[in-house]
């Protein structure tokens, strides 16, 4: 029965034995890289020595490469660059690294506010001394002019007869402007009175002070006192007298410019 239904299917003796020839197939990747596996179909023979249908697959043996062992010596060299030479590099690189900056703009502020106190100092002490110096040579120049006034009241209020022209003439070495015109043509009647009255008379300087002044004059208040002798003996006595002398400075000689009694 069974050789007349394999008879009736259609095969025949020859096709029945033969066996099922089987595709061989690969995994997805590259044919021939790394890792590729080789595959062997191992197909049935006529003669029967291998089993029909066996796939066997072999690795391809390939490097296999450690990738910790690897990561540990980029590790290793990046450990020696970051060293003594690696520090020093970098010292080299930014030699302010190394230096607080803080500690530094202190110590900038201090030397700063050090330099700027220096140049107050400086600064008060020069003022000062140049108003000192002012100060003295305003201190001098208002004693000339006291000096000049003082001499000119003298100088009026000491006449003797017998230095009588002298005595004058001494009024006009000290004289200018208004106060000199008042003596022009005037002298020589003056002396003649003085000589003729016998009048002596001496003063002395009482106070005086400077009313006002400016660049090349000064007003002076001058009080004096004068010792009044007559030859009778009459009017002998004193007399106080309060005078306004205007002292003018020409090329550096003081003189008296204007008198004035002031009552």
């Amino acid at each position: 029965m069974a050789d007349d239904d394999d008879t009736s299917a259609g095969l025949t003796p020859d096709e029945y034995k033969r066996p099922t020839r089987r595709r061989a197939s690969r995994s997805a990747g590259p044919a021939n890289g790394d890792g590729a596996q080789s595959v062997k179909n191992v197909q049935s023979a006529d003669s029967g020595t291998s089993p029909t249908g066996i796939i066997t697959l072999e690795k391809a043996r390939t490097p296999v490469v450690d990738a910790s062992a690897t990561e540990s010596s980029a590790d290793t060299e990046a450990a020696n660059l970051s060293g003594p030479a690696g520090e020093a590099a970098s010292d080299d690189r930014n030699p302010a690294a190394s230096t607080d900056p803080g500690r530094s703009r202190g110590a900038l502020a201090a030397m700063i506010a050090v330099g700027l106190v220096i140049v107050a100092l400086l600064g008060v002490g020069g003022w000062l001394v140049f108003e000192r110096m002012a100060a003295n040579d305003r201190d001098a120049r208002r004693e000339a002019f006291m000096g000049t006034a003082q001499q000119t009241v003298l100088n009026l209020t000491t006449i003797k007869p017998e230095t009588a022209k002298e005595d004058v003439e001494k009024i006009l070495a000290g004289a200018s402007g208004e106060f000199k015109s008042e003596f022009d043509g005037r002298e020589d009647p003056f002396v003649s009175i003085v000589k003729e009255a016998g009048v002596t008379t001496v003063g002395r300087i009482v106070a005086s002070g400077i009313e006002s002044d400016s660049e090349d004059t000064a007003k002076v208040l001058v009080s004096a006192r004068a010792d009044v002798t007559t030859p009778d003996g009459a009017q002998n006595g004193t007399r106080d007298f309060r005078m306004r002398v205007t002292v003018t400075d020409n090329d550096g000689t003081l003189t008296a410019s204007k008198v004035e009694f002031v009552p």
